[in-house]
């Protein structure tokens, strides 16, 4: 059986689980379960705090577990990225009050506080700068203005919470982040493994894509294929009209409507846009 945790709370629980659920797992979970077993694909999934995922994945027995490549990081645990997921995108950053620092050696000598003192002490050793780090469990933007440090280090989405907290950023981002899956270091590959990875992969793909059926002069096909050319190579299907040819391919969803207005443009007609809910390649 595989055993796969999965984020329980914060930003990452909700879409780990909407992902899984396409991919055919926790059809009929709770939201309040903390061990589901599913038995339809012999996985058993264990809800756990998001930071504490890549210990339980690197020392324990749980075969895969998804996480933050920050929280990875930080833990030091033996653990390792396999498949980014392409949500909950973030970034690692150094703040302090505005007009303190121009860069990241400004710092130095100052007091920084953060959650993740294991990624920013390992930065700092890395670009020889010497600060002392303060460790705090949660959010950090207000420890300038209670006087526990003079700077911050912060996973930050859009920067609006340091902003409304008197603070700038400062620098390059340390790490940029996103949800992962992760596997213990030197673990034996396993079909299972497998299964679910590409699972995965296949619902990221059918995000990303959809598929376009269209009409088109069967005189313009090459110029139309050019404009679709699908994973592998468009489907070409005769009419009865022998003038004309139907053709389908899968396009980039954030191309999808520039495509439609250039199909249109040479002629095709009947243009029909669906969602793809899974898929393999």
């Amino acid at each position: 059986m595989l055993r796969v945790a999965v984020p329980n709370k914060g930003q990452l629980a909700e879409p780990a689980r909407s992902m899984l659920t396409e991919a055919g797992y926790l059809r009929s979970a709770s939201t309040r379960e903390l061990v589901v077993h599913d038995p339809e694909n012999d996985v058993e999934f264990f809800f756990l705090r998001p930071r504490d995922i890549a210990i339980y994945v690197g020392e324990g027995t749980l075969d895969l577990g998804i996480t933050g490549r920050d929280m990875l990081l930080d833990s030091a645990a033996q653990a390792d990225e396999i498949l980014p997921l392409g949500f909950a995108p973030s970034s690692f950053r150094l703040a302090a009050p505005i007009g303190m620092a121009k860069q990241p050696a400004d710092l130095a000598g100052l007091t920084i506080a953060t959650s993740y003192a294991g990624v920013l002490e390992a930065y700092l050793a890395r670009e020889g700068i010497e600060a002392r780090v303060i460790e705090l469990d949660g959010a950090v933007e207000n420890a300038v203005a209670l006087g526990v440090a003079d700077a911050v280090a912060d996973v930050v989405a859009t920067g609006t919470t340091l902003r409304k907290a008197g603070l700038e950023l400062v620098g390059e981002p340390i790490l940029t982040s996103e949800a992962l899956v992760i596997r213990r270091s030197g673990a034996p590959q396993i079909p299972a493994v497998e299964t679910f990875v590409r699972r995965l992969h296949g619902v990221m793909v059918a995000r990303s894509y959809v598929l376009v059926d269209y009409d088109i002069l069967t005189e313009k096909i090459e110029q139309a294929c050019a404009m679709t050319p699908g994973i592998e190579s468009p489907t070409v299907s005769s009419l009865h009209d022998p003038l004309w040819s139907a053709v389908r391919a899968m396009v980039p969803s954030a191309d999808v409507h520039g495509v439609m207005d250039e199909l249109y443009d040479l002629g095709a007609r009947g243009i029909l846009v669906t969602d793809i809910h899974a898929c393999r390649l």
